[in-house]
């Protein structure tokens, strides 16, 4: 004798209400599942290099027809690999993509659409939204190593001399320890000259950060520099992208534009903010340049000859009260670079002096 189990018809009915919801979600789930990025190589974490260089590589899912991916390494600025005239990396067959890379301390990989315009560089980290569907980022692997550097003192400091190319005025400058040195009377050269054919220039930074404070260089005329040429002491924080590095400049040079009458400015970046930027024309001979970093303010002034004190003759002067940054791990650097300009092109090799640095809390 055989027992039916009773199931009444309303009760089947929910049943296959109930498992036709579940299918139809997790159809849905899948069909809505977004794109994912994974890697499979990650390159060291590294100061980047024009020289240095590693193969990083990873898997799509999810992706869609004509997708593709672009990759940014992060060491000061976030920068396109490998190159800004090569930014867009297929997605291959079996959905892996693969690509040489400058190292840097981070690699962001972004699923991006075909009408993805990349920037060649990056103050802050790319985010997703518009034609970027996906962003990805991941630390470089290892403890960082940062760029290799030469050491020179000067005015009582230890000071580093960088080694490695920069972009610092708009274009890829090298740069050689040997186009800084400090004479007999401890004055500072800074050089730019020809090296492979490419403008080699000067830079050399603090090897401490020194905080809020008055810092002050004097500089032997300047009156000789080309428009390309440009001469700087600023505050730089490279491990602070999101607040636009701390940067605050003094420059001198860099004009461009022969016609342009003010070769001189004081910059609270970033620069391209009202307010952030003010112009002057620096005259011929010597001359002292002066920053006073305060919390909420930011003073520079430039002075004739060799001292900043009541007598001496002011030359310009501005106070910035807008986001000014705090010190964090700020360091001075001192620089002289050539800036990227079609209408006069840096024509020949020149050279700026600068007597002495100086700060006082």
């Amino acid at each position: 004798m055989q027992l039916r189990l009773l199931v009444p018809v309303s009760f089947q009915r929910s049943l296959l209400l109930v498992f036709c919801i579940a299918l139809s979600s997790c159809r849905s789930h899948n069909a809505d599942s977004g794109p994912s990025i994974e890697f499979t190589h990650i390159p060291p974490a590294a100061q980047g290099g024009r020289e240095r260089v590693d193969t990083i590589s990873g898997r799509v899912r999810n992706a869609r027809p004509k997708q593709q991916i672009v990759i940014y390494a992060h060491a000061g600025s976030w920068w396109v690999q490998p190159w800004p005239d090569h930014p867009f990396i297929p997605i291959k067959s079996d959905s892996t993509w693969s690509t040489e890379t400058h190292l840097g301390f981070e690699y962001a990989a972004l699923l991006v659409e075909p009408d993805y315009h990349p920037p060649p560089i990056l103050d802050l980290a790319p985010t997703q939204g518009g034609s970027v569907a996906l962003v990805t980022i991941v630390k470089g692997v290892g403890t960082p190593q940062f760029d290799p550097t030469g050491s020179l003192k000067f005015s009582g400091y230890d000071w580093g001399v960088r080694m490695i190319e920069s972009d610092k005025g708009g274009m890829n400058n090298l740069y050689d320890p040997e186009n800084a040195w400090t004479d007999t009377s401890g004055a500072l050269h800074m050089q730019i000259k020809k090296k492979s054919g490419m403008w080699s220039c000067a830079e050399i930074f603090l090897n401490r950060s020194l905080g809020y404070g008055t810092y002050s260089v004097t500089v032997r005329d300047t009156s000789h520099l080309e428009p390309a040429a440009a001469f700087s002491m600023f505050i730089f924080d490279e491990r602070a992208s999101e607040q636009h590095f701390r940067e605050m400049d003094v420059e001198v040079g860099g004009r461009r534009d022969a016609a342009n009458k003010n070769n001189a400015q004081y910059v609270i970046q970033p620069l391209y903010i009202p307010g952030n930027l003010f112009a002057f024309k620096a005259p011929s001979g010597t001359l002292t340049y002066v920053l006073r970093w305060e919390s909420g303010h930011a003073t520079f002034k430039t002075f004739r000859g060799r001292y900043a004190s009541a007598g001496a003759q002011l030359v310009a002067e501005h106070e910035f009260t807008s986001g000014i940054p705090s010190p964090g791990k700020a360091i001075p650097r001192l620089i002289f670079f050539v800036v990227a300009t079609d209408k006069n092109p840096m024509q020949k090799p020149s050279e700026v002096v600068v007597e002495k640095f100086e700060y006082l809390p």
